[in-house]
């Protein structure tokens, strides 16, 4: 094998490691970059849900007290949640796969009973009262999804409505029935808010920039192999091979070939100095026994 396939070899090898390392890293910040994309994307709509919440709380309710008064009705506008859930409804109309749900294991709307996933998170807030944030992924019909779970406790606002049937405004339990929703205690965590976020586009961007990571890599590889290549040609490669030829020619007999240029103080200039003093030295010898 000749000495430049020889350093190319070497460098294609080291070059070669190094690049598949550099891949197995880059792929690995790529992917988690893109998941902490998705959770603060799921944070902010989260607290855009909580923020529908307050309003609704403070502005909402107030409006609407005094007209459930005068009709005698229930109206559910002014619950916190139904405000945040139908917003939420409204959103998913441009992003349906998004998903907000306030998961409640005794709900008083059905349509906010928690599911088997979403009663296990409750419980894991239940058996945690620590943890006030929950992040995990999970498979749907539509692709990866992560989820951003926090924790709700039944607080003493909440039973007014929640204690028990007899206690409750009789317009909500003409609505809703006196079967759900009840028999909640204060400070029990008794629902999760739960925000679900596709985690399809973030990943998929992960993977195009990777693939193209990997693409301008391979470029810069060609590049500098050939650089590199004719580099060594021209500091390695061509002095080696003049050196190797004259040591062929003398080794034939043919003294008269010119000497290596010995420019500069690398160690193939001192090669082809010490070469030329040996040559020389040869040629004075046979002189010497000419002569003699």
């Amino acid at each position: 094998m000749r000495l430049l396939a020889k350093f190319s070899l070497v460098f294609m090898l080291v070059y070669g490691v190094g690049t598949a390392v550099a891949a197995v890293l880059s792929y690995r910040f790529l992917r988690e970059n893109a998941r902490e994309q998705v959770v603060q994307q799921a944070r902010l709509m989260m607290e855009t849900m909580r923020s529908a919440r307050d309003y609704t709380t403070r502005q909402i309710k107030p409006l609407l007290q005094t007209l459930q008064a005068q009709d005698r009705s229930f109206l559910p506008q002014t619950v916190p949640a139904y405000a945040a859930t139908e917003s939420f409804n409204i959103l998913r109309k441009a992003y349906p796969d998004y998903a907000y749900k306030e998961a409640t294991l005794n709900p008083t709307n059905l349509r906010d009973r928690a599911v088997d996933w979403e009663a296990d998170i409750i419980n894991s807030f239940r058996n945690h009262r620590e943890s006030h944030e929950l992040i995990g992924e999970r498979d749907t019909p539509t692709g990866r999804s992560l989820f951003l779970a926090r924790p709700m406790t039944a607080d003493p606002p909440c039973l007014d409505c929640h204690d028990m049937p007899d206690k409750a405004p009789e317009a909500m339990v003409r609505r809703y029935g006196s079967s759900n929703g009840f028999g909640w205690k204060a400070g029990e965590v008794v629902a999760a808010q739960i925000v679900s976020v596709p985690m399809a586009v973030p990943v998929r961007m992960a993977d195009t920039a990777f693939r193209n990571l990997i693409v301008y890599l391979g470029g810069i590889f060609v590049v500098s192999l050939a650089l590199l290549d004719l580099l060594l040609l021209w500091t390695i490669v061509r002095p080696v091979g003049n050196l190797a030829a004259s040591a062929d020619q003398i080794s034939k007999g043919n003294l008269n070939a010119p000497e290596l240029p010995a420019r500069g103080k690398d160690e193939i200039s001192a090669l082809a100095d010490s070469f030329n003093r040996m040559r020389r030295s040869l040629i004075k010898a046979l002189k010497m026994l000419e002569e003699q």
